[in-house]
């Protein structure tokens, strides 16, 4: 059975690009700030291996949080 989840996710590359006062070459600036995404899967720990698939740290992205929601 899918649960639904909500990511909590921002760019750290952004971010410092921002401080910098510069613009990130691929990203706009806007995530520089938290976006929340939901996520189907069928426990957390699926969740986090999805999100870290799509948004890896790798491409500066970094997961504040995940957690189910009704």
């Amino acid at each position: 059975m899918q649960l639904k989840f909500e990511a909590a996710i921002f760019n750290e590359e952004v971010l410092d690009a921002l401080q910098e006062g510069e613009h990130h070459k691929n990203l706009s600036d806007s995530w520089a700030e938290t976006h929340y995404f939901d996520v189907y899967a069928e426990s957390l720990e699926q969740a986090w291996e999805k999100m870290r698939r799509k948004y890896s740290a790798e491409r500066g992205f970094v997961i504040k949080s995940i957690e189910e929601v009704d």
